[in-house]
């Protein structure tokens, strides 16, 4: 049986989608988006929801990390096909546990709520802000050229220090983030896993050195030295530069003993 003639014999009442159903049915737009469709428009609009819920956070609705480390991804083989510069942040929500601890868990929900919040309104309709998991977010700010970065990550840091956040009618916090961050290796195919490490790596410095600060990484030289040219090309290259490109009756540049 050929897959369109499977799926026409598919009915929908044979289909358990209650607790699909009941998942894209919490927000109100995925509720009337369910409404008066055909079996297939169903189906589709159900599928499409799923698969939006798959890719976010709950709590802020921000991308999850899932949909973060897809854009890592694609930002590491742009710019090795490309050689543009991208950075990207990684941001922890300072002493975020003593939030918890003191007001509980729905203030800390409501902490992490408003730093999305911010996040979003600090960033470029280009970049991409995740919640990476638990008070850590990820940022992915592509075309940002290196003497850019410590502005962006300071001005985020600022904006996150600034915004007080209410926990309740009469009671506000005011929280502090530390930033690491990383630009990624222009003209080399590196990997997520190592990017996200260097980036972290900063993230880290940042807090041992007080907390409430920024660390981005120095720039990578990542230019292919003369060295490195003539291993790859032998002896078509000097320091001083190409030499002459053998013609057809010239004897071939790499010839046997």
């Amino acid at each position: 049986m050929t897959l369109s003639a499977s799926a026409a014999s598919i009915q929908l009442r044979d289909l358990k989608l209650t607790t699909a159903h009941a998942l894209v049915s919490q927000s109100a737009a995925g509720h009337q988006a369910l409404q008066g469709c055909t079996p297939l428009e169903y189906l589709q609009t159900l599928i499409d929801g799923l698969c939006d819920l798959s890719l976010k956070d709950s709590l802020t609705g921000l991308p999850n990390r899932r949909f973060i480390n897809a854009v890592i991804e694609s930002e590491i083989d742009r710019v090795a096909r490309s050689g543009e510069a991208a950075l990207l942040l990684m941001l922890d929500i300072d002493h975020f546990k003593q939030v918890n601890d003191r007001y509980g868990h729905g203030a800390g929900d409501l902490v992490l709520q408003s730093v999305a919040r911010t996040l979003e309104r600090c960033l470029r309709p280009m970049d991409t802000v995740a919640r990476y998991g638990g008070e850590e977010f990820a940022i992915v700010l592509p075309a940002c050229l290196f003497g850019f970065g410590r502005t962006v990550a300071e001005r985020i840091r600022r904006a996150v220090e600034e915004t007080p956040v209410a926990i309740s009618p009469t009671q506000t916090l005011h929280v502090t983030a530390s930033i690491g961050g990383a630009f990624a290796l222009q003209w080399i195919r590196s990997t997520a896993q190592l990017w996200i490490e260097r980036a972290d790596a900063q993230l880290y410095r940042a807090k041992a050195e007080g907390r409430n600060r920024v660390s981005i990484e120095d720039q990578p030289d990542s230019t292919v030295s003369a060295e490195e040219k003539n291993l790859l090309f032998g002896s078509l290259y000097t320091p001083s530069g190409w030499g002459d490109l053998p013609g057809p009756h010239d004897p071939p540049v790499c010839s046997a003993p």
